[in-house]
């Protein structure tokens, strides 16, 4: 199958109505937020097609993303989480929401590893809750040591504690091993602390990496997963996400409202249904295409602004880059996007870590890849 990041041009993708090519001119070229420049799988789009068609556009129907997930588990992680446990939710963000307001009450806290995906702040904040933050360590790796004072310091503010991993971590792109995941899970578990997972990353573990759901952990036995189809097959427009309980968090898990499950869109669950049971040669085809521009950013990096910190990710498509060297502020985004015409995700808003970094997002063509590092390099 061919390369899917090797499809529209440019011209084509500046059509798109996205907040991705619509935020800013067509003089700049938009590396930023996590949508790849990429046409779904075949298999998806007559999936989407043929609803619309026939107006099966109703409302959504939740085991039929419960089982899709369960097989693509199955195949791709060797783990068969029970269909009849899960639950539907509108989106990976807005079902996290849904288990914190079952795990904490508000007031309490919410443990973070930095740098993080901005809106874990932005969401546990307007829950009302506090985030304490618990950052990675120099190799950006899962500190057990961090996690636990950062644990400790939550519980000392009273009330229920619980900690939101990012697995696989946006934006460094560490995809956490099991021993990793067990040690921190177990911190968690001495200081009574729940565990909720992001894992909307999941499916994007690059060849030769092993990707771990926390759920499917012993020490993860009363975790949440939240999983979705929407970022490796490109379907964040097409709403829908669910959450997966360990053995000991279904019962907890089923309190969530019934009403929750309608926010999800039903093409959106026709959508990632067919993604997750008919795109496997297509995904393979995208990881096969992320790997090469993984390395072709490497080394447009080391060739052409070698002072930048680049550490290759081990999932996703974004690239975690430092930029403290060129002595660009705390937002190295907003004066790239000034003299380079080329927009990345400001770092700030990761948190601890995040400043004098930018989030750049490779899931594109190797043509946009080279353009974007050509116009960094000859600004910088």
């Amino acid at each position: 199958m061919d390369n899917p990041l090797v499809g529209p041009g440019l011209d084509a993708l500046r059509e798109r109505r996205s907040v991705k090519w619509r935020l800013y001119g067509p003089e700049v070229l938009p590396l930023w937020v996590a949508e790849m420049d990429v046409v779904p799988a075949e298999p998806v789009q007559q999936a989407v097609i043929d609803a619309v068609r026939s107006g099966d556009t109703g409302y959504p129907w939740a085991p039929d993303y419960a089982e899709a997930l369960s097989s693509f588990a199955t195949q791709r992680w060797g783990w068969t989480p029970d269909p009849a446990a899960m639950q539907l939710v509108p989106d990976v963000m807005l079902g996290v929401t849904e288990v914190l307001k079952l795990l904490t009450d508000v007031g309490d806290a919410v443990v973070v590893n930095s740098p993080v995906y901005p809106p874990f702040f932005q969401f546990v904040h307007s829950l009302g809750r506090r985030v304490v933050e618990a950052p990675l360590d120099a190799s950006g790796r899962l500190d057990p040591q961090t996690v636990e004072r950062a644990c400790a310091e939550a519980a000392r503010g009273g009330g229920r504690v619980a900690y939101l991993v990012c697995n696989p971590q946006n934006p460094t792109g560490a995809v956490h091993t099991a021993a990793e995941l067990t040690a921190v899970l177990e911190v968690a578990t001495a200081y009574g602390v729940r565990v909720v997972a992001d894992e909307i990353h999941a499916p994007l573990a690059h060849p030769g990496v092993t990707f771990t759901p926390v759920a499917s952990l012993p020490a993860g036995s009363t975790a949440v997963s939240l999983m979705s189809a929407s970022k490796a097959f490109n379907l964040a427009g097409l709403k829908a996400a669910v959450a997966v309980p360990g053995p000991e968090a279904r019962a907890e898990l089923a309190q969530i409202p019934d009403e929750v499950s309608h926010g999800a869109s039903h093409v959106g669950v026709i959508a990632h249904r067919a993604a997750y049971l008919e795109g496997g040669p297509w995904l393979d085809a995208l990881l096969a295409g992320l790997e090469e521009n993984r390395r072709l950013l490497g080394s447009l990096l080391a060739e052409h602004l070698p002072e930048v910190g680049y550490r290759e990710p081990e999932g996703t498509f974004l690239a975690w880059l430092d930029l403290t060297a060129y002595d660009l502020g705390p937002d190295p985004s907003s004066v790239l996007r000034e003299r380079a015409k080329v927009a990345l995700h400001p770092g700030p808003g990761f948190g601890t870590g995040g400043e004098g970094h930018a989030r750049l997002n490779f899931g594109t063509s190797p043509e946009i890849l080279r353009e974007a590092v050509a116009r960094i390099a000859s600004a910088l």
